[in-house]
């Protein structure tokens, strides 16, 4: 296996971790991205070995800084998993233009900036691999999650525009795109919310970031050319499409 060095975006705690300690474990140098937790970055660090850089992936110029950091650390990124997130809910007629651009700054504008800066280097190595990170709510859609849904949504079908330009350069595009995983944010949620997320699931509980992560790794796989374009659901079958 060759290897690579990796970008995740959002990668200090849950999916992101998750998938930042596969790929390390793989044998990638491994960078992660991360907005404001200075404590747990560091905590990060210290336990994996994994680089952690600070930045607002929804700034244009700030990615800019964060990614020629990266590339002086570890060198040009050759896999990128996007997997920043956030999430506002407001009922439609409560949702301030705040939440709204909030949400698509960090959920969707901010794989433009990603994919912008390392395009250039995976172009030059005719090889590269993007996955990002979707959303059940961005296929199904949720209520109260107009702003977030939108942004999913957009994000997968970024992803298959992308898949379609990008093929004759060896890179590939792709989705996954998780129901409820079992993270820190679920894990403060209200027990009666959690056993609701779990009834609705067949296989009767909630994902774990791993499972995210090993899907991931295919996707990222030197083996996985073939598969560009598309979206892994991953969802407890919560939703079947």
């Amino acid at each position: 296996m060759t290897s690579r060095v990796a970008l995740v975006t959002g990668g200090s705690r849950g999916i992101g971790a998750a998938i930042a300690v596969a790929l390390k474990e793989a044998g990638h140098k491994v960078a992660i991205n991360y907005a404001s937790d200075d404590r747990f970055a560091a905590e990060f660090r210290e336990k994996t070995g994994i680089a952690t850089h600070k930045w607002d992936v929804a700034d244009f110029e700030d990615c800019k800084r964060g990614h020629a950091g990266v590339v002086a650390e570890l060198g040009p990124v050759e896999i990128l998993i996007n997997n920043a997130g956030a999430v506002a809910e407001a009922k439609f007629e409560n949702m301030t233009l705040e939440q709204w651009h909030k949400v698509m700054r960090i959920n969707l504008d901010s794989v433009f900036h990603l994919c912008k800066l390392v395009y250039p280097g995976m172009i030059a190595k005719n090889w590269g691999r993007i996955v990002n990170i979707g959303s059940m709510n961005g296929q199904a859609g949720q209520l109260n999650q107009v702003n977030y849904v939108a942004s999913k949504a957009g994000m997968h079908g970024f992803s298959k525009a992308l898949a379609l330009e990008a093929a004759k350069y060896g890179i590939t595009v792709n989705n996954v795109a998780p129901g409820y995983i079992d993270t820190y944010m679920m894990r403060d949620a209200p027990e009666r919310i959690r056993q609701k997320i779990i009834d609705k699931s067949p296989i009767r509980r909630m994902g774990l970031p791993e499972e995210v992560a090993h899907a991931v790794m295919y996707l990222v796989d030197e083996k996985a050319a073939w598969a560009t374009g598309s979206t892994v659901t991953m969802n407890g079958g919560t939703q079947m499409y």
